[in-house]
């Protein structure tokens, strides 16, 4: 009776009761196999073994997650809004990383962007019910009330950069100050006098502390500050820089070189200095910052800072699953190196 009962389950997608039957054990003691308990006999291991060879059985992942109280889930969330997503490439940078580290593992990835209140409230529902595990979090701004209702539901979470020099939530950042101080003293040691910059969004900490860095270069140099007609703040976008590079041009038309705090807003600045009439760089030279695609695809390829972007998005999944799998660990804070690159721009 066994074995015909067993033959008619066969037409259908072969269950755990069904390998229990075949090995001629309990259906705790299969489940002990397959979720690799040591707690089994060599003979009664080989033997669960064998019968899920026998019958291609397949462990049902969503109730073992939900036995295991996981989703098998990851949120990457990015609090801006679509446009920037698929403009700028430090995103796709960090989701390939990210892509490329989960590939081994079960987990799925979820793709959250935040350009509304609406999409914002949807997401703090579905986080507060913990659909995922955890979450990794992108291009965070001071305000940004994500990372405080992270930190309120225990959720393990991973931000990409800093909110501040002193960051309560596990990071994976780059030496932002010291690559900027690097690009401006490039241009010092080419002769380059006058030397303005355009910022990021100063509600981040990124944008600071490429600030901070070209200031800081600067001042080595003969001990000098930048006068505020030499600094414009812009938004990290190709529109922001062509303003601030506008901006700097109206107010300081001899500029020598610009230090823009991404490739992105370089490309801007660029458009608006061949609008104007100056060479680049016979007249005006010009440093970016992130090595992506857009510097080397410029005319003149752009001298940039290069952060190794899909690393951080790798190393990012790595801290995250080891706070899912320590609960109690402190997490990760790890600063990643930069490195000036060098081409016909500066």
């Amino acid at each position: 009776m066994a074995v015909a009962a067993y033959g008619r389950r066969r037409t259908g997608r072969p269950t755990l009761e069904d390998v229990a039957a075949r090995a001629g054990v309990g259906r705790g003691t299969a489940s002990r196999v397959i979720n690799g308990s040591p707690r089994v006999r060599p003979a009664t291991r080989e033997a669960v073994e064998r019968a899920v060879a026998e019958l291609g059985y397949v462990p049902n992942r969503a109730a073992r997650a939900l036995a295991a109280n996981r989703t098998d889930a990851l949120a990457l969330v990015i609090p801006e809004p679509e446009t920037r997503l698929f403009a700028e490439p430090y995103f796709s940078g960090i989701i390939r990383g990210v892509s490329a580290e989960l590939a081994a593992t079960e987990y799925q990835l979820l793709l959250t962007l935040i350009g509304t209140p609406q999409e914002r409230r949807r997401l703090g529902q579905f986080l507060t019910a913990h659909r995922v595990d955890g979450v990794l979090l992108l291009s965070v701004h001071a305000d940004d009330p994500l990372p405080a209702l992270l930190e309120r539901l225990a959720l393990p979470a991973v931000l990409s950069g800093r909110r501040a020099a002193r960051e309560s939530m596990p990071y994976v950042d780059s030496d932002n100050a010291g690559g900027a101080r690097a690009a401006t003293e490039h241009l010092l040691a080419t002769g380059r006098r006058t030397i303005a910059t355009i910022t990021g969004p100063l509600d981040m900490y990124v944008a600071r502390c490429r600030l901070d860095g070209y200031r800081q270069a600067l001042a080595a140099a003969a001990h000098r500050h930048p006068a505020p007609p030499l600094i414009a703040h812009a938004d990290f976008t190709e529109e922001g820089g062509r303003r601030a590079m506008a901006d700097l041009l109206d107010r300081n038309p001899g500029l020598d070189a610009v230090f823009a705090a991404s490739d992105v807003m370089a490309a801007g600045a660029r458009a608006v200095l061949r609008e104007r009439g100056r060479r680049v760089p016979d007249d005006v030279a010009l440093v970016g910052f992130d090595d992506s695609p857009v510097a080397r695809h410029m005319e003149p390829p752009l001298t940039s800072v290069r952060q190794p972007i899909e690393e951080m998005g790798r190393a990012m999944v790595r801290a995250l699953l080891g706070e899912i799998a320590e609960r109690h660990s402190p997490g990760a804070r790890l600063v990643l190196p930069t490195e000036l690159v060098l081409r016909s721009s500066a």
